[in-house]
C-alpha cells in the first residue's frame, strides 16, 4: 500500500469527530480542481446537515494539483490534502479510508458530475444502520444522465458483463460517488487486490458476495467530457479484474472473517435481496431519519 508522504491540514484537524469524511482522488488536475473543491465547499458549509471533512487525495501529479490542494486546505475550514507516491484511485482510497476516524468514508470524483444533492441520501442510510455500502447508480429507474452514447453503451455493456459473470444485484458498479461504513470498510478493503480502477467494483462485488447490504441512490449525472479516463485500457483491465474475482471466488477466497465477532455492527446478510433502490429526490425525509441531524454544517470545529 502506498503511504501519504506529505498532509496539509490547514485549521482542520482529522482527528475531530465527523459523519463523513469524502475524499476527491486526483491526478494532474490542476486546471478544475480549484472550481470544484470550493462549490463542494460551499454546497457542504450552507445545505449538507452533517458534520464532514473533505480530503483532497494526489496521486503523484505531475502538474500544479499538489500546489492547489495545498493552498485550499490552508483556505477553506473543513478541507485537507493528501500526496501518495504513487498513481491509482483504489490505492488513494485504501490509503484514506483506512486512516480515517469518520462514522462513513465516501468519494466521489473531482468533475463533481453527480448532482450533489444526493449526498444526504447516499451517506444517511449507513449513518442509520440501513445498510453497508452505498453507491450513486445512473442505470436504475430515476436516474438522470446526460453522456454521449459511447460512454453510454460501453457503462451499459460493462455492468450486463459483470451481472452475467458474477451475478451481482447492483445496477452500476462504476460510478464515481460511493460511500461505505467506516467499520465495513476496515472489513473489506484489505480484501480488494486492485489499487486502480478496478477498485470500487471489486469493492462491491466482494461487498454482495459476504451478504453485506448495498444502497442505491439514482442520481442526476451530467458526463465531463475532459475526462483523463482512457476508455480501452481501463475496460481491459476490467475485464481481467472480473476474471480474477471470478477464479477468487472458485477457490472460495474473498470471505469475510468471523465479521460479526470482530467488527461489532458489521452483520452480512443474505446476498438474493442486498440491494436496496431509494430516490435522491426525497431529500427531507432523508434529514428527519437522521439521528441528531443538524440543520447546519461543518465540521464540528465552529
Amino acid at each position: 500500500m502506498a503511504t501519504a508522504l506529505l498532509s496539509a491540514e490547514g485549521s482542520t484537524s482529522r482527528q475531530q469527530a465527523v459523519d463523513v469524511e469524502i475524499v476527491i482522488p486526483v491526478y494532474n488536475e490542476e486546471a478544475g480542481l480549484e472550481e470544484s473543491v470550493r462549490r463542494l465547499h460551499r454546497y457542504l458549509t450552507s445545505r449538507f446537515p452533517l458534520t464532514w471533512i473533505v480530503t483532497i487525495a494526489d496521486n503523484a501529479s505531475r502538474d500544479r494539483t499538489w500546489g492547489i490542494a495545498c493552498r485550499l486546505a490552508g483556505e477553506l475550514t473543513g478541507v485537507r490534502a493528501v500526496h501518495l507516491d504513487e498513481k491509482g484511485r483504489g490505492r488513494a482510497l485504501r490509503s484514506t479510508w483506512m486512516t480515517s476516524s469518520a462514522a462513513v468514508v465516501a468519494y466521489m470524483d473531482v468533475d463533481l458530475s453527480t448532482d450533489l444533492d444526493a449526498l444526504l441520501p447516499l451517506v444517511a442510510p449507513l449513518l442509520t444502520g440501513h445498510s453497508d455500502v452505498a453507491i450513486g447508480s445512473r442505470l436504475a429507474r430515476g436516474a438522470q444522465v446526460v453522456r454521449g452514447p459511447k460512454r453510454e453503451v460501453i457503462s451499459r455493456t460493462y455492468n450486463l458483463i459483470l451481472r452475467a459473470t458474477l451475478r451481482n444485484g447492483f445496477s452500476d458498479a462504476q460510478c464515481g460517488f460511493k460511500a461505505v461504513r467506516r467499520d465495513v470498510a476496515v472489513a473489506l478493503v484489505p480484501l480488494v487486490e486492485d489499487n486502480g480502477w478496478f477498485f470500487d467494483t471489486e469493492l462491491l462485488v466482494i461487498a454482495e458476495h459476504n451478504g453485506l447490504r448495498i444502497h442505491e441512490v439514482p442520481v442526476d449525472w451530467v458526463d465531463d467530457p475532459d475526462s483523463r479516463v482512457n476508455i480501452t485500457s481501463t475496460a481491459v483491465d476490467d475485464l481481467k479484474g472480473i476474471w480474477r474475482l471470478t477464479r477468487r471466488f472458485a477457490r472460495g477466497e474473498g470471505r469475510l472473517r468471523c465479521p460479526a465477532r470482530e467488527h461489532g455492527r458489521l452483520r452480512p446478510r443474505r446476498p438474493a435481496r442486498s440491494v436496496r433502490i431509494h430516490r435522491a429526490a426525497q431529500h427531507g425525509h432523508v434529514r428527519r431519519a437522521l439521528p441528531g441531524a443538524r440543520g447546519t454544517a461543518g465540521t464540528g470545529d465552529g
